[in-house]
């Protein structure tokens, strides 16, 4: 007879991870930490440029005047809110240079409001990529930011000639037309970072946020002087604030006051610039901060 002995056990088998952290192995998926994960992003930089510039010119691609639209779209908004605003409700009563005034508050918010919108369908729009592809998913939501800086550079040569068909004359304070777009396009990626989590939990915020960002232009002075229908009325302290801080509003002013004549002849508020900044540090910083946090859950369920 014979007898079968048992094999002696390991006095302690090694747990999955120690196994993993023995052979060097990590999670897939896992967030970096937040000075890695800025690294990453800018090994990245060269595809974001690329993903950004490919994504503007397909946006037109089957159209017959293809990229001319990139331009004509603005215009033809301008040309719409002139129309209703400037003759029917004649709010450019009082405003000189109103055509100039009216287009560069509607090219400005515009770069805006398309930076939210679209960036709230950053991940939810992409989750094929999202989900085949490891890679910084912040590279998304800010090519999206760098696809409507590059729409914006072309609304502002249209801009330059419309300032100039109208009699505007160059000025050095043209000048200040490159922070204030540098700050904008900052508080613009903040945004539309927030925006790329909260839509990739919350896919029918991008139903909401069309009416909320018209909410947002009809408060920002984009079509109408705020200054002017101030004026001479008893509004409350708090609205008064809630107006001049009001981030769209800020950099439409800023835009205004370095490219118009009109506008820069006058004091520019003391609070624009460090408003501007503020707005652009807060939701830059924090919108990046915010979307890192969820790194791990986008394209997961």
């Amino acid at each position: 007879m014979t007898q079968v002995l048992d094999a002696p056990s390991p006095a302690h088998a090694p747990t999955p991870a120690e196994l993993a952290a023995r052979h060097g192995l990590t999670v897939s998926g896992a967030r970096p930490n937040l000075p890695s994960y800025v690294g990453q992003l800018w090994r990245r930089r060269h595809f974001i440029t690329a993903f950004a510039t490919a994504k503007l010119t397909a946006q037109y691609s089957q159209a017959k005047l293809g990229q001319v639209w990139q331009v004509a779209t603005p215009l033809l908004n301008a040309a719409v809110f002139y129309l209703i605003f400037g003759l029917l409700l004649n709010t450019k009563r009082g405003v000189p240079d109103f055509v100039p005034f009216l287009v560069t508050g509607v090219f400005v918010f515009t770069f805006t409001q398309q930076s939210v919108l679209t960036g709230t369908r950053a991940i939810s729009g992409s989750l094929g990529l999202v989900r085949a592809l490891h890679f910084p998913r912040a590279a998304l939501p800010l090519s999206i930011c760098l696809q409507q800086l590059q729409q914006m550079l072309f609304s502002m040569c249209a801009l330059v000639v419309i300032l100039l068909g109208f009699g505007v004359p160059p000025a050095l304070s043209w000048l200040l037309a490159v922070p204030a777009l540098t700050l904008q396009s900052t508080f613009n990626a903040g945004l539309a970072l927030i925006m790329a989590r909260l839509g990739s939990r919350t896919p029918d915020m991008a139903q909401l946020m069309p009416f909320l960002t018209r909410t947002w232009m009809y408060t920002s002075g984009v079509m109408w002087s705020i200054d002017k229908v101030l004026n001479g009325r008893h509004a409350p302290a708090v609205v008064k604030l809630l107006l001049e801080i009001n981030p769209a509003a800020v950099y439409i002013d800023l835009m205004r006051f370095s490219l118009i004549d009109s506008f820069h002849s006058g004091q520019l508020p003391p609070h624009v610039w460090p408003v501007a900044l503020g707005w652009a540090v807060v939701a830059g910083v924090g919108g990046f901060i915010f979307f890192w946090q969820a790194e791990e859950t986008y394209g997961r369920g």
